[in-house]
């Protein structure tokens, strides 16, 4: 039984951020510019949602189904940001806690 690597995350349907695009098992890519990418690509999420709902009210589209599906998508991207901080938060708290 083989274990996939990490590069092969988006055969199981887990999206790889694009630092990681390409990336073999070997290669390293710093925490900051992984961090900076996922941040970056979710604002581009959200700004893609922004302008399909623009679209959408001032008629340049009708499809709703895609609207939604930007949302929602932007919507997910901001969650997963926030539970990668919140667990970095708790990773540093408890590091912190450690007795030398």
């Amino acid at each position: 039984m083989s274990i996939p690597s990490v590069g092969h995350a988006t055969s199981a349907g887990v999206p790889v951020p694009p630092a990681l695009e390409g990336a073999s098992a070997k290669s390293e890519v710093p925490f900051s510019r992984l961090v900076s990418d996922m941040i970056q690509d979710t604002n581009h999420q959200h700004l893609q949602a922004q302008q399909s709902v623009r679209d959408l009210v001032t008629g340049k589209t009708d499809n709703i189904h895609e609207v939604a599906l930007s949302a929602a998508n932007a919507d997910l991207a901001f969650r997963f940001v926030m539970e990668i901080r919140d667990r970095l938060i708790n990773s540093y708290q408890e590091v912190m806690r450690m007795q030398v």
